[in-house]
């Protein structure tokens, strides 16, 4: 009997890249099975990420945004390149870049992201990393968490797949809230991608 045909990620980063070493943790443990990272796309060149990759053996590109007049001629270059190899969903992990219009209807419910709060709370244009955090710190609630959701043309505004909820804690800072929560985006990703996979929405 021949194995199951294996579920091709492309991953979009721009930082150190640690929810994609869980990913790759994942797949490496067996947790994520039939699972391979195709290709890792950054618009860093200096993101951390890609040197992950490239430890793994796995194929990596930096695109520069400054080669691109625009941001659609940018993501249309993502487009071209993920469309190379098939892929089977698109993960951002720790991606800054807002997509375009155009990025996002080329890979109908095939785009996922986590994002540090319990959506639709603590999400939108311009919450991201550190800034989620103060805002929840601000508003007091006693719970905070994350969330992986498919990509719309409204940021942090698609179905959600998955969530984790984190308590706050007295005395939390913005350090220690995002340390806590990072440690279960990581095991979030990874949940959400199996989701993906299991229910055949991909």
């Amino acid at each position: 009997m021949s194995e199951p045909t294996k579920k091709k990620i492309a991953v979009l980063v721009s930082g150190t890249g640690t929810n994609l070493q869980a990913i790759i943790d994942a797949i490496k443990s067996g947790s994520l099975n039939n699972t391979e990272i195709s290709i890792v796309i950054s618009n860093k060149k200096d993101a951390y990420a890609l040197k992950r990759a490239e430890a793994e053996g796995i194929k990596n590109v930096f695109v520069n945004p400054k080669d691109f007049s625009n941001n659609l001629d940018f993501d249309k270059k993502l487009i071209e390149i993920i469309n190379n190899y098939g892929v089977d969903l698109v993960v951002l992990a720790g991606y800054t870049k807002i997509l375009t219009k155009v990025f996002v209807d080329s890979f109908p419910n095939k785009i996922i992201n986590i994002h540090p709060a319990l959506l639709p709370d603590f999400g939108g244009k311009g919450m991201y990393g550190s800034k989620v955090h103060e805002a929840v710190l601000k508003s007091g609630i006693k719970e905070s968490g994350c969330t992986v959701h498919f990509v719309t043309n409204e940021v942090d505004n698609g179905p959600i797949i998955f969530q984790t909820k984190v308590p706050i804690l007295e005395g939390d800072t913005v350090d220690s809230l995002s340390k806590r929560i990072l440690k279960e985006e990581h095991k979030s990703l990874v949940e959400g991608i199996k989701k993906c996979f299991s229910l055949h929405v991909i």
